[in-house]
């Protein structure tokens, strides 16, 4: 999808957004030992020149990053055009998108992995689910998914997110590894904890990260 779709309204908040915070969310998130840990777990399931769809892709580090280095195929997709531009300059081995990942169309088992680190938190639940199941449905059979998000129960709360105005929606623990479950991954393994963001007066939050695999015959 070309960058003529950036307009939507749909998409306009997270992009203003993350246009905002630039390489400053990378400094802030970046060092977190279970994201760094969720990459491994993910490195030891590919095969070599595996085909990745990194959503979310931001900065490109250290998600592409890593999985470039390894070998494999990425491509990236973010909505913020200031995010794209830094990606590509830091990680020129992957192939980044501007563009809304809701809208943009995914062929059926066309990934060998699929990483969705905290990408979901401005879209609504139907929002999440059904994106969540469609990316099911591009990964191969056996296929990994890595998915992080911030597990809590809100649901369009108006908050601030360093120091820039959002709103956002998760769901519970519980509740994320059902809307999971329910579209066709297995869960093999999982990992929570309190990350403090590296920045003044930054608050620990909570952080959950789920390892998947598709189901043989994927989601329904």
């Amino acid at each position: 999808m070309a960058d003529d779709d950036r307009s939507t309204d749909a998409q306009q908040p997270a992009r203003v957004l993350f246009d905002a915070l630039g390489i400053a969310y990378e400094e802030a998130f970046a060092a977190s030992a279970a994201h760094h840990a969720s990459l491994r777990w993910l490195l030891d399931e590919l095969a070599p020149g595996s085909r990745v769809l990194d959503v979310g892709s931001g900065t490109g580090r250290p998600t592409a990053q890593a999985l470039c280095a390894a070998g494999h195929d990425v491509l990236g997709i973010d909505v913020s055009p200031v995010m794209v531009e830094i990606a590509t300059r830091q990680v020129p081995e992957a192939e980044f998108r501007c563009a809304d990942i809701r809208t943009t169309p995914l062929q059926d088992a066309s990934f060998d992995a699929v990483c969705v680190y905290f990408s979901l938190l401005q879209m609504t639940r139907k929002e999440q689910t059904d994106l969540v199941t469609r990316l099911a449905r591009a990964l191969k059979p056996g296929g990994r998914m890595a998915l992080a998000t911030v597990p809590v129960d809100v649901e369009g709360v108006e908050t601030l997110f360093m120091d820039q105005p959002v709103r956002a929606t998760s769901f519970a623990h519980h509740d994320f590894v059902t809307m999971v479950t329910a579209a066709g991954l297995t869960v093999t393994s999982e990992q929570s904890q309190m990350f403090p963001p590296a920045r003044p007066d930054a608050t620990p939050e909570p952080h959950l990260f789920l390892h998947c695999h598709r189901d043989a015959l994927g989601a329904s």
